[in-house]
């Protein structure tokens, strides 16, 4: 994700709502720099505070808990990721269904690359964070998988059962590289699983 923006120093003429933004930002990216280094559980809002360099007052001025926090980081998390792979899937058009797959799949790996501490957010420490966080992350769980089925072209019900399989499969295999921070390890699930959907491809699994 995108550097935090900073305010200007002194008097400036951003509005309240402006500065609610950039506030939130800096909060939620602490949030996710935060629990990179000391997990959920043990990180503190005072660690975040740390980090945005953000008064108390400001924080509590947006968020209701470090859950509230927790869950702002959540969403842009997965709104980050959501973007990303809307960019692809619209460029994605051409080729066939392992083509699409290739590329989509790719860029899922390299959004989360580009950015190790919200992948672990979104992929580790939202376990930690307790049920509303769980269910968020089904919700995601369940987006994704919609938008593999649609750009497969699959519209059975086996076919998209499918791929939520698909779906939950991966993000099991990538949550190891993304916990111990080995963006390598991360990129390197990509070939093989890239394999396996062209041998489901050609087994007729995701036809129809």
């Amino acid at each position: 994700m995108t550097e935090p923006r900073r305010l200007p120093r002194g008097r400036h003429a951003l509005s309240r709502s402006e500065v609610d933004r950039v506030h939130r930002d800096r909060l939620c990216g602490a949030m996710a720099a935060a629990m990179a280094e000391k997990g959920y559980v043990a990180t503190s809002v005072e660690d975040v505070l740390k980090r945005a360099r953000v008064s108390r007052q400001s924080f509590y001025g947006l968020f209701s808990s470090k859950l509230d926090c927790f869950m702002a980081a959540f969403d842009q998390a997965s709104e980050f990721l959501r973007l990303h792979l809307q960019d692809t899937i619209r460029q994605a058009a051409v080729g066939d269904a392992a083509e699409r797959f290739e590329r989509a799949f790719t860029t899922y790996l390299e959004t989360l690359a580009l950015d190790p501490g919200y992948a672990r957010l979104f992929l580790v420490e939202v376990y930690a964070a307790g049920p509303e966080a769980i269910r968020r992350r089904t919700e995601v769980q369940h987006v994704l998988a919609e938008g593999l089925a649609d750009l497969m072209g699959v519209t059975g019900e086996t076919a998209r059962f499918a791929c939520q399989i698909v779906v939950s499969a991966v993000s099991t295999m990538v949550t190891p590289a993304v916990a111990e921070g080995d963006m390598e390890a991360l990129r390197a699930v990509g070939p093989p699983v890239i394999e396996h959907m062209r041998l489901l491809l050609r087994s007729g699994v995701l036809d129809g």
